[in-house]
């Protein structure tokens, strides 16, 4: 059985908290958070602390998962010789790992939010580590949790977490500006949730370059001037900027 510790209580944190807490694999030792009033609640269920003093000694992997900013100064506050020390951010180099421990990353590929339950075994992990032997340890560790992993080194992984914010995030500020049009107008938002899973689940069958549709990819410019003075200068500029990429890429004329 593997032994686990957490540290941190942020989105990451708490679902594979809950998760390896009903895991029967995995023995989850210890959360550590420096606001112990954030796993407070988990008292009951499994050894909490907020000091680097009183960590568990005995795990085998320690997963840090806390802000990217964070994870240099805690790794380098960690001493613990022959374990593996990994976090989950996409964006941070294996190397920024300042422990004198195993190295690795384990990085899941979603996007977490406390109040949406989430199915680890539907999640990819992009996972790396230092040595073959660690590397042999966090891939047991993440089938046991996953049915998907793959092989991301460092700088691939910062590739992938850029792609990932237009994909996702920018996807979502999108449905946001849409929302807001649609409460402007009293119309309710989940008329277009046909629309957003038909697009999503297009991607699973056709590149996105030939799933394209809409005003910009038909060159359609008397719809676009239409729609471009209906909308306040703020969305203007991000209608015109994404319209202008659509037809450049299509291969039209501005």
């Amino acid at each position: 059985m593997i032994k686990v510790v957490i540290l941190g209580a942020g989105n990451v944190a708490f679902h594979l908290t809950n998760f390896l807490l009903k895991n029967k694999k995995v023995a989850l030792l210890q959360v550590y958070n420096k606001n112990i009033n954030k796993i407070d609640y988990l008292k009951n269920a499994v050894s909490v602390t907020d000091k680097i003093s009183n960590l568990n000694k005995t795990g085998d992997i320690y997963i840090i998962a806390v802000s990217d900013d964070a994870i240099s100064s805690l790794s380098n506050q960690l001493m613990l010789p022959n374990k593996l020390v990994v976090h989950t951010s996409g964006n941070v180099s294996i190397n920024e790992l300042q422990s004198k421990s195993g190295k690795g990353v384990f990085y899941p590929l979603q996007s977490f939010s406390k109040n949406k339950n989430i199915n680890f075994k539907n999640i990819p992990f992009c996972i790396e580590a230092d040595t073959s032997k660690n590397l042999f340890l966090l891939k047991t560790f993440t089938k046991i949790i996953s049915d998907t992993y793959f092989l991301i080194n460092s700088e691939q992984r910062k590739q992938l977490h850029l792609a990932a914010v237009f994909v996702n995030n920018f996807v979502n500020h999108l449905y946001y500006l849409g929302n807001e049009i649609c409460e402007e107008n009293n119309i309710p938002f989940e008329i277009l949730n046909p629309l957003i899973k038909e697009t999503a689940n297009k991607i699973e069958e056709l590149s996105p370059f030939n799933a394209q549709t809409g005003p910009a990819k038909r060159n359609d410019k008397e719809t676009m001037k239409k729609q471009l003075a209906m909308l306040p200068k703020k969305s203007k500029e991000i209608y015109t900027l994404l319209s202008n990429s659509i037809l450049e890429t299509y291969g039209k004329k501005l």
